[in-house]
């Protein structure tokens, strides 16, 4: 299979860079509010405040990402789909999902190199490692903490909490339209957009 062309060598070096400086400034101003919501999630989940869940990387290759936990019950992985009603989502935890407060600790995953602050949202196995043809260049880049796609389907749990099904609404409507606009970001790349994209994320 033809491997698809992303980002060349010199625009790589110019994400990463910007990735590290600012993921590790992020961390070093939220390392405690990040280990306070930590504390938050346990109490209310009677869990571990933390826990790493499988996604699907650069290349295609798994990884896990780090999230504050906001279920009081974990999630079988086919079962990936949560709504704006989840009743196994805690209170708390939709305080935290309302504003991607659980999503924080994956600063950590850009930081060694498995995210970057900007680019597709790393899904669950059975999306984008079954992309083929042009689309599989979404696989060509790191998977983003936020994205063109992400800023368009912020209220996804609302919007799938008002479809009969789910599921089918996801995979028929949802997920073709974040391929076409996460291409649409990896062949328009620059880092002013990336700083666009981080802006747009943090005023909305």
């Amino acid at each position: 299979m033809k491997k698809q062309r992303g980002l060349n060598t010199r625009q790589q070096f110019v994400k990463r860079v910007f990735d590290l400086f600012f993921s590790s400034l992020g961390l070093l101003i939220f390392i405690i509010p990040i280990l306070v919501l930590m504390v938050l999630a346990g109490f209310s989940t009677k869990k571990f405040g933390m826990f790493r869940q499988v996604r699907v990387g650069e290349d295609g290759k798994l990884f896990k990402i780090y999230k504050i936990r906001t279920m009081k019950v974990d999630i079988p992985k086919e079962d990936f789909i949560t709504l704006k009603n989840d009743d196994r989502i805690t209170p708390f935890g939709k305080v935290l999902r309302k504003y991607k407060l659980d999503e924080l600790p994956q600063l950590i995953n850009v930081i060694v190199g498995e995210m970057s602050l900007v680019g597709p949202r790393p899904d669950v196995p059975g999306y984008a490692d079954n992309l083929v043809g042009e689309d599989r260049i979404i696989l060509t880049v790191k998977p983003g903490l936020t994205g063109s796609a992400t800023l368009k389907f912020k209220n996804e749990e609302n919007l799938l909490s008002k479809q009969k099904n789910p599921k089918k609404f996801n995979d028929e409507v949802i997920w073709p339209e974040k391929v076409k606009l996460n291409r649409q970001y990896i062949k328009e790349w620059s880092l002013f957009n990336d700083i666009k994209c981080i802006v747009k994320t943090i005023i909305n």
